[in-house]
């Protein structure tokens, strides 16, 4: 008997992202007023078919489970109701599901000895074949792959995924002068908070804060519940998850309670797959640690923005979150949730998150996730996505098919506290999108490279694969040499700012000119010239967010200039540490003082105090300092270029699909070993194989 896979729930790919991501934008609440996202959010289908063509050596027992109501079709055959269980004959069968629910996506459930729904079952959600009198199919539909995750108990849906949880307790308890008591928790957390043996009748007040002052300020703080109860020594949990490290509560006469506890909600990891990052610099030791947890943090049902206001996904936060994250925990599956859920469904009306550079941020995404992980289905999956996203963009680029924000488009760039005008051809964007060709024409490149043996009907075929490939590798060459020759100035050595109104801005910021580093758009020589005219000039506008520090970091860093990040890295995330920090803020300005550093957006506590973004170390540290990164797609192959910088030593790990890279070094000698994958060491102008699981010593 051939073996068979266990049975999971099946979906339509990408539909349980989109309902999760629904439940989860829209948890957002700014001072107990519910705060769903500005763009357009779309659905699961509600009605879903699923399919799949058997052969049963004697007669089989199906047990049925579907999250909607169902029909079953066997041989093209209605069967009556909506059965639990069914025997299905000997011989060649196909079954045929249709599933429909409204409020969750539409998910079955079929297990039997050898018929069990896993991902090679089928899906649509526009069923065109229809069966004639003589039980002949006609027309026609576009059928994929069924989504499966990690729901493979029939008690256990889709729409029954959490979080898990663990009650933490306060470190310090004060009376505040106004009568109130404030809790504080000890470090940045999450969760929701419970209220122990609540007696009497009566509205309590719970202000939650970042920050002391924050908490206390029960006027502008910018998160708070109002609880009104009834109780008899009962526990109270909050509904509603808040981010906090100080709780300031305050009751109405007639109502009390105990003790004050918090439901802490995580996203579990395994520490034996995670990275390390350790040296003999106690600082840069603690910042890889508030680093690591300001990402778990921020890394929870999505890759989200910041867990106090915001709490939405957004893919210029999310991309660098995946990078950090392929150093870190390796949380492929929450990469993939985050990537479907910001494309969300077609038709494409506006750029994602309306930003036109996040838009082309989920390009890259997608390729950096294939690089970590070789994980060919996925980019055969959103592909599709992919192609339908990017005729959106080339419908709205100028005569020169260069991109050019609209009316209702947001060019964000970046937060920056000097004048800087995002109207008109910006050239920082025209990089991004050069960059996002390029992206199609490898990702095209990869699925031609690898078609299916059995395509199901209606996929694209490596004849359109190849025809992409030619497309936008035209599209690429064109816009580099527009590039080149718009904004380039050979005087400054340095691309300048924009066109606007027909007219060059001469404006040079560094965003155009770290990425045209990073991303490969200079020649060895402008790079040595655009490090002395732009990156390392006092006089170009410094950077404030660790956003963008993320990239200038890294184009020091593929310079050659990691003694100099490491003093950045000391200045500017010390400097949060030195302010008090447990977890990286969205923004960080040294020349700020007091309470100026948790403002933002014109709010006295507008500011995140836990921001994914914040936590660049972690990818920094990895990749440019342990020196590790694939050559080949699932780290096949793999490099590591070590350098200490100002270090003395350095140890640490980096998680791959294989297990663990594990690198030391000091300055008498190197050590590395791998769970897998062809590696190579590169130091000193000399290049030694890493063979798998076994130690490599070089001395100096």
């Amino acid at each position: 008997m051939a073996k068979t896979s266990k049975a999971t729930w099946i979906w339509f790919p990408g539909d349980f992202e989109i309902w999760l991501g629904n439940r989860f934008n829209n948890r957002r609440t700014e001072r107990g007023a519910m705060f769903p996202p500005f763009w357009k959010q779309d659905s699961h289908w509600v009605t879903v078919e699923f399919s799949k063509t058997v052969t049963t050596e004697k007669p089989e027992t199906i047990n049925i489970k579907a999250e909607g109501d169902f029909n079953f079709m066997l041989d093209g055959k209605l069967k009556f109701g909506m059965p639990s269980s069914f025997v299905i004959p000997k011989g060649e069968h196909k079954l045929n599901f249709k599933v429909h629910n409204q409020s969750t996506p539409p998910a079955l459930y079929v297990a039997g000895e050898t018929i069990n729904t896993d991902s090679t079952w089928l899906a649509t959600y526009e069923d065109k074949i229809w069966i004639d009198e003589n039980g002949v199919a006609h027309g026609s539909g576009i059928y994929v792959p069924a989504a499966k995750w990690k729901f493979d108990c029939p008690d256990t849906p889709p729409s029954s995924y959490s979080l898990e949880r663990k009650e933490i307790m306060p470190v310090a308890v004060e009376k505040s002068a106004a009568g109130g008591m404030l809790y504080d928790f000890g470090r940045e957390t999450f969760g929701y908070i419970k209220l122990k043996d609540v007696q009497g009748k009566g509205t309590i007040y719970i202000y939650y804060g970042e920050s002391r002052e924050e908490a206390q300020d029960k006027e502008y703080c910018e998160t708070l519940d109002r609880i009104d109860a009834d109780c008899d020594k009962e526990t109270i949990v909050i509904k509603n998850s808040k981010a906090f490290r100080f709780v300031y509560i305050e009751t109405e006469d007639g109502i009390s309670f105990k003790e004050v506890a918090a439901d802490f909600e995580y996203s579990p990891y395994n520490e034996n797959k995670s990275g390390s990052f350790r040296c003999n610099d106690e600082l840069i030791n603690k910042i890889w640690d508030i680093g690591a947890y300001t990402m778990d943090l921020t890394t929870r049902e999505f890759f989200v923005d910041g867990i106090k206001r915001d709490r939405w996904t957004w893919s210029g936060d999310a991309i660098q979150s995946y990078l950090m994250n392929y150093y870190l925990r390796f949380d492929t599956d929450c990469v993939r949730r985050t990537i479907r859920q910001l494309r969300g469904k077609d038709p494409v009306t506006a750029h994602i998150n309306t930003i036109m550079d996040y838009t082309f941020y989920w390009f890259k995404s997608v390729h950096d996730y294939y690089t970590y992980t070789a994980d060919i289905d996925f980019v055969r999956e959103i592909y599709p996505r992919m192609q339908t996203m990017m005729q959106y963009v080339l419908s709205r680029t100028n005569n020169e098919g260069m991109a050019e924000g609209q009316s209702d488009d947001w060019i964000f760039v970046d937060w920056v506290d000097f004048h800087m005008h995002k109207r008109g051809t910006l050239c920082f964007e025209q990089i991004l999108l050069c960059k996002s060709l390029e992206t199609m024409k490898l990702c095209a490149t990869i699925l031609k490279n690898n078609p299916l043996q059995t395509p199901p009907q209606g996929s694209i075929t490596v004849e359109e694969y190849a025809a992409d490939i030619e497309k936008y590798t035209a599209l690429e060459v064109s816009l580099q040499k527009k590039l080149k020759a718009t904004f380039w100035d050979d005087k400054h050595k340095a691309f300048m700012h924009a066109i606007e109104d027909g007219e060059m801005n001469t404006q040079i910021t560094k965003f155009p000119n770290m990425f045209a580093i990073i991303y490969g758009y200079l020649t060895e020589e402008e790079k040595q010239t655009v490090m002395k005219s732009v990156m390392l000039n006092p006089d170009i506008e410094s950077i404030t967010t660790p956003y963008m520090r993320f990239y200038e970091l890294e184009a020091l860093c593929l310079m050659g200039m990691q003694q100099q990040v490491l003093k950045e890295i000391r200045n500017y995330w010390g400097g949060m540490i030195k302010e008090g920090a447990t977890s990286f803020w969205e923004k960080y300005n040294p020349e700020e003082t007091g309470t100026q550093h948790l403002a933002m957006y014109g709010r006295p506590y507008g500011k995140s105090l836990c921001h994914a973004w914040g936590a660049s170390p972690i990818y920094l540290l990895g990749k440019y300092y342990l020196g590790v990164q694939p050559t080949k797609a699932g780290y096949e192959e793999f490099e590591i270029r070590p350098v200490l910088g100002d270090l003395e030593w350095m140890e640490g790990d980096v998680p791959t699909p294989y297990g663990k890279i594990h690198v030391r070094m000091d300055k008498n000698r190197i050590s590395v070993n791998s769970d897998g994958g062809k590696g190579t060491l590169i130091i000193g102008g000399h290049r030694y194989e890493i063979p798998c699981r076994k130690e490599v010593i070089i001395e100096f």
